[in-house]
C-alpha cells in the first residue's frame, strides 16, 4: 500500500504517462524498484521525466508519509485495485489513484446529475425526482456535491435508500460548499466522496473542470438538468462526449436563462426526457442488452495481447482517428497500423470512416 499511495502521489507525470509504466510494470512496488538504467533505456519517459522520477524517489520516506496519511481516516483507491471505478478505467487520462471518504459501491449502475448551482423550483423537483426514482431502481447517482441541482440529485438518492457519489474539486477532507456539511455527513455514510487532489487542498477554480472528467467518467449516463449557455455542466458534457458516454436533458422553456445549455445540447443531438419514468425504463433496456453483449463477450474467449489491450482502450464506440490514437497510445505508426488490423481481424474494431475506428464490443 505505501508504494501505491507513493505512485500516486507522485509529481510532474503525467496521469497517462503513470498508466504506461503501470501496464508495463504491473505494479507500483515493481515501478519504485526499477533502476536508473532501465528507467532511462524502456522509452517511456523522457530526460526530464526520469529525473523527477529519480529526485522524488531518492527524497521520498514511504513508510512515514503512508502513516501520517492514514491518521487522515481516508483511504485510496488505485487502477491496481477492483474497487477502482468500472468505466473510469476506459477514460484516456483517468488518475492512477483517487482519495476516498466512505466506501465505493460496486456496481455499474451508475448515472451523473449536474446542472445549475442557482436553479429553479423546476430544476430542484426534477433533479430530485429522478435521482430518487434511480435510486429506487438501483442506480447509484454520482455528481459534484455543489449547491443546486448536484445537492439535490444527492439528497433524491440517499431519501430512496441508495448510495450516492460526489467527486470534488479539492481533497476529500475539504467540505465545499460549507453549506452542505450535513450532506457531506451523510454521503460519506451511504456511498463515498472521491478527489483526485491531495488531502488539505482547498477549492481553487482550475481544478473544477478536471474534477467534471471523473464525474462523467465514473457514470454510465450523464444527465443535465438546467444549464446556462456557458457553465461548468456544460464543461461535464464535453468530457462526457469525447469519453463516448450517454448524455440526456431535461428539456426547459426556451426564454428560461437556465435552459439555454439544455436547450443546446438538445439541438446538437442530446436525448431529451420527456418522461422521468420513461427514460429509466431506456436505460434499463440499454444496461440489459450491454450484460448480454459482455456474457457474448466472455462465451468467445477471445485473448487480446498487452499492445492489442493498450490500443482497444483507447477506442470508443464513436469515431476515433489513428492519428488520436498514435498520440494517446505512444507506440510506431506501423506497429499501431498492425495492431489495428488484427483487432479488426478479431471483430473487436471496424473502420467506419478512412483512417477512423470504432469498438465493436
Amino acid at each position: 500500500m505505501k508504494y501505491k499511495y507513493w505512485w500516486m502521489c507522485l509529481q510532474g507525470l503525467s496521469n497517462r504517462t503513470k498508466r504506461n509504466l503501470l501496464e508495463r510494470y504491473k505494479s507500483a512496488h515493481a515501478i519504485y524498484d526499477l533502476s536508473e538504467k532501465c528507467l532511462r533505456q524502456d522509452g517511456l519517459l523522457d530526460v526530464r521525466q526520469a529525473d523527477i522520477f529519480l529526485r522524488e524517489r531518492k527524497k521520498a520516506d514511504l513508510d512515514t508519509a503512508y502513516q501520517t496519511f492514514l491518521q487522515t481516516g481516508a483511504s485510496f483507491v488505485t487502477l491496481e485495485d477492483t474497487e477502482y471505478p468500472y468505466y473510469l478505467k476506459e477514460v484516456f487520462d483517468a488518475p492512477y489513484g483517487m482519495y476516498v471518504k466512505g466506501q465505493i459501491p460496486q456496481t455499474k449502475k451508475i448515472v451523473a446529475i449536474v446542472g445549475a448551482r442557482r436553479c429553479s423550483a423546476y430544476g430542484k423537483k426534477m433533479a430530485q425526482e429522478l435521482a430518487y426514482l434511480l435510486g429506487k431502481q438501483g442506480y447509484v447517482v454520482i455528481s459534484g456535491m455543489a449547491r443546486g441541482i448536484d445537492a439535490y440529485a444527492h439528497e433524491g438518492c440517499l431519501q430512496a435508500g441508495q448510495k450516492t457519489m460526489a467527486v470534488f474539486g479539492c481533497g476529500v477532507d475539504v467540505c465545499y460548499p460549507t453549506e452542505n456539511r450535513s450532506l457531506y455527513g451523510r454521503i460519506m455514510e451511504n456511498g463515498c466522496l472521491l478527489s483526485e487532489y491531495a488531502m488539505g487542498s482547498q477549492p481553487i477554480a482550475k481544478q473544477f473542470p478536471p474534477r467534471n472528467r471523473l464525474i462523467s467518467g465514473i457514470a454510465k449516463y450523464v444527465v443535465v438538468v438546467e444549464a446556462k449557455e456557458k457553465s461548468g455542466s456544460l464543461i461535464t458534457t464535453d468530457f462526457a462526449l469525447e469519453q463516448g458516454k450517454d448524455i440526456y436533458v431535461i428539456p426547459g422553456r426556451i426564454t428560461d436563462v437556465m435552459s439555454a445549455g439544455c436547450n443546446r445540447l438538445i439541438a446538437q443531438g442530446a436525448g431529451i426526457i420527456t418522461s422521468l419514468s420513461g427514460f429509466i425504463e431506456e436505460i434499463e433496456e440499454s444496461h440489459f442488452s450491454d450484460l448480454t453483449c459482455g456474457n457474448a463477450f466472455e462465451a468467445n474467449e477471445i485473448i487480446l495481447e498487452k499492445d492489442e489491450l493498450l490500443v482497444y482502450s483507447c477506442f470508443d464506440f464513436y469515431p476515433k482517428s489513428i492519428e488520436t490514437v498514435l498520440a494517446e497510445s505512444g507506440l510506431e505508426l506501423l506497429y499501431l497500423l498492425s495492431v489495428i488490423m488484427r483487432l479488426c481481424d478479431k471483430k473487436m474494431l471496424q473502420e467506419c470512416f478512412k483512417n477512423q475506428y470504432v469498438r465493436l464490443r
